[in-house]
């Protein structure tokens, strides 16, 4: 069919002039809708494809790439308030590389991610400083480095645009501090090199983000956007058009302007979502003791503890001692021997974890299509199990991998899929967490079993290695943990999303059960227990503890006092779950407990006010909510009134239980707040409220430092785990009775509510009741 130039006006005032082929625009044309909206530039089969004008009646334009009617390839986008993007797009999205320039001069640069910076790039304020590295959903996620226009200068870890994990803080005078921060507050053990001092190098450390030591950035090739090897580069996908009739041109070309709304540039418009963060002040440096004149300065360093953001703790040491050496900022991986699955080292590791993925995403994909429906008894049975084996070219029913040839076996799928849905988990985003491309990480195993403990990416799930004993246990008692976790919603007892056994190729088997992670919160866990009610051989050594060691009894010096409703709910609960495990003959049970510390309220008279920040009048798009290193508010914690609009109401890995009440809210439904950090919502064993009355005991091995107070405010998370140990014979009744210091004369396998009470009694004392 011949193409043809004419020019056509339709009912609704919308005009075409230009090239058409048959009855739709072909070829080069200009449409006018009656909004005002013109486009001018190619078309196919009656879609906007190819090079393009397009003009908003707001006064915004667009140069660049068309497919089927969307901004698909490169363009450059002038917004109303004369903000710049030139990039990459998809379906009228930014996503790729791409230039952004802010109506207020602010110039981000950079890889973008369905509209939002996601990847590598630069963001720089008009005031002068600069972050460049890694984003996340348009905020500063991972490995980056800010530098302040004062000449301040951070390179670490962060999070959500917060300061998170670990990092140094270069001062201009010259001080530095190394250390860990949590949602921009210093938090833990850190060194604090004083100016002047001898430091250790930072070349390995800044060479790994591509800057130097000097503080100047060196911003690879590739992170920054080439506009014309982009333009150059660009092949637009033309698969998107979809040939139309006339009459539905003319019937819907209203919606077509409607496309190109004022999303389109307002979608990552303002940047005041970024966080320009202030520097530190003086006192951030200097807060604690000062330096002692008849000391050499050049030799003295401080090694700090801070709380919140609040320094505790503060010792003299050598600026020689190697032990605080500061090395590249990598997540270190705590390696200790093994007594089960030893062969499971580097190669074979990595193949065990890729198995692990292909297997529960084939697992998850054949049984969520199935209607859901209420189990059976067979559901339970040896005959409920799925295999399939994975050839490492692909099958019919499995698709090619990079990993070693293994069989798979998926145990009661019907029961495990009723129970994600139970725990109130979407089927993709399980797959996700678990197969995403991010990976699993290896973590060290806190007990004596050898076992080894995988960690998703976004922290939510632990898949942990099986004995066959324990798998055995696991699936004896299935049938009674489905009915207690339905009947139980606010169960502390451990979450189980599925078990699955791997065989490789040699024969090796590898059983594994997928968990709850109950540690998976916003709030850092400064400390960890592992509960279980006795003092035999119950304590960690004090050479051995490290910021995240799981310590046992004897090691805890707190106890934690409680609203009255929410410990009442507690203990509730405690009672049920043990009387279940009573019933199951298992008693060698943990309660495992997080602490999360807030800064005590009575160091709050010892700090300076935050300072008022003259660079921030300047930028006036940029939030207020900026993060300051010492703005701790008065009061750690405050209960309020629950509302689900002000939090995050959707179901954790851990918990899916009610919204708990507390007695001094009036005995309504409650939310924590903790002030300039977070809202949550307080369900049992989650974000609860505590106080932590610290037991003193003088230790003259740390008279160098000074415990300041007496009463914390604490967030508690908790949970029942180690349920997998079933003792059913003599011996190993007499056993544990040994080890938790009873008399096995008195006990018998009918009797396993003596470990119980003691367990509960143990928790009575932890968690007192108020008189």
């Amino acid at each position: 069919m011949d193409i043809r130039s004419g020019d056509r006006e339709f009912p609704n005032g919308d005009f075409y002039s230009g090239e058409v082929k048959g009855l739709l625009p072909n070829g080069k044309g200009k449409y006018v809708w009656s909004d005002g909206t013109i486009y001018e530039g190619d078309w196919d089969q009656g879609k906007i494809s190819g090079k393009g004008k397009l003009f908003w009646s707001s006064g915004a334009k667009y140069e660049g790439d068309f497919s089927g009617g969307y901004l698909h390839g490169y363009g450059t986008m002038t917004s109303p308030d004369d903000s710049i993007y030139s990039g990459t797009w998809r379906m009228n999205v930014r996503h790729g590389l791409g230039r952004k320039e802010y109506c207020n001069s602010d110039l981000y640069d950079g890889s973008w991610k369905e509209g939002l910076q996601d990847g590598r790039g630069s963001y720089s304020w008009t005031n002068g400083n600069r972050y460049i590295g890694s984003w996340k959903k348009g905020k500063m996620c991972e490995r980056g480095v800010m530098r302040w226009a004062n000449g301040d200068l951070y390179d670490g870890f962060w999070l959500n645009g917060f300061r998170h994990g670990s990092g140094v803080y270069k001062f201009a005078d010259g001080c530095l501090y190394y250390g860990t921060w949590s949602r921009g507050l210093k938090d833990g053990k850190g060194v604090f090199y004083p100016a002047g001092s001898k430091q250790p190098s930072l070349k390995k450390w800044c060479r790994s983000l591509e800057y130097d030591d000097t503080g100047k950035f060196v911003l690879s090739r590739s992170a920054s956007v080439n506009v014309e090897e982009l333009r150059s580069s660009n092949t637009v996908s033309r698969s998107l058009s979809v040939e139309t009739s006339a009459g539905e041109m003319a019937k819907h070309s209203g919606r077509i302007s409607d496309r190109y709304t004022d999303d389109i540039w307002r979608s990552c418009d303002p940047p005041r979502d970024f966080t320009c963060h202030v520097p530190l002040s003086k006192s951030a440096r200097f807060s604690g003791s000062g330096q002692s004149e008849g000391q050499d300065k050049n030799r003295i360093v401080y090694e700090r503890e801070y709380m919140q953001g609040v320094l505790i703790r503060e010792t003299i040491m050598s600026s020689v001692d190697r032990s605080h050496k500061i090395k590249p900022p990598l997540r270190p991986k705590e390696v200790r021997a093994r007594s089960l699955l030893t062969f499971l080292r580097g190669e074979h590791n990595y193949y065990l974890m890729l198995n692990l993925q292909l297997g529960i995403r084939y697992t998850v994909g054949k049984i969520t299509p199935v209607p859901r429906r209420e189990v059976r008894a067979s559901d339970f049975g040896k005959n409920a199990r799925t295999k399939m084996f994975f050839p490492r070219d692909g099958s019919n029913f499995t698709p090619p991998h990079k990993s070693i040839d293994f069989s798979w076996k998926d145990y009661c799928p019907m029961v495990f899929r009723n129970l994600r849905e139970m725990f109130k988990l979407d089927a993709a985003e399980y797959m996700m967490s678990i197969c995403g491309d991010d990976g699993l990480t290896e973590i060290s195993s806190p007990g004596k079993s050898g076992s080894i403990f995988y960690l998703s990416h976004d922290d939510r799930f632990v898949i942990k290695t099986l004995k066959k004993s324990e798998l055995q246990v696991l699936l004896r008692m299935l049938p009674k943990y489905y009915e207690h976790v339905g009947y139980h919603e606010n169960t502390l007892i451990t979450k189980f999303f599925g078990v699955h056994r791997i065989t490789l190729k040699w024969g090796k088997k590898v059983r594994f059960v997928v968990m709850g992670n109950m540690f998976c919160t916003e709030l850092k866990i400064h400390r960890r227990y592992d509960l279980k009610g006795s003092s035999q051989g119950r304590f960690t050594e004090k050479t051995k503890i490290q910021e995240k060691t799981t310590l046992k009894d004897l090691d805890l010096a707190y106890e934690f006092h409680m609203d009255k409703l929410l410990r009442e709910a507690l203990f509730k609960q405690i009672y049920l779950d043990c009387s279940f495990l009573e019933s199951l003959n298992i008693i060698d049970y943990s309660l495992l407990l997080g602490l999360h510390f807030r800064a005590p309220g009575q160091l709050n008279d010892i700090l300076e006010p935050p300072n008022a920040m003259s660079d921030q009048e300047s930028v006036s798009s940029v939030d207020v909510g900026l993060t300051q290193e010492l703005s701790i508010p008065p009061k750690g914690l405050l209960l309020v009134t629950h509302e689900p609009n002000s939090v995050n109401t959707a179901p954790g890995p851990h918990i899916r239980g009610s919204t708990l009440r507390a007695f001094s809210v009036g005995e309504q439904e409650v939310d924590l707040i903790l002030p300039g950090t977070a809202r949550l919502r307080v369900q049992l064993g989650v974000n609860m409220p505590a106080q932590a009355h610290h037991k003193l005991v003088e230790d003259k091995e740390e008279s160098a430092t000074i415990e300041l107070f007496e009463v914390y405010d604490v967030v508690v998370y908790m949970g029942i785990i180690d349920i997998l140990q079933e003792y059913n014979t003599k011996k190993k009744v007499e056993h544990t009775c040994k080890s938790l210091q009873y008399d096995p004369m008195t006990i018998s396998v009918t009797e396993p509510s003596i470990y119980s009470k003691r367990f509960v009694n143990f928790l009575h004392k932890v968690f007192p009741e108020e008189r």
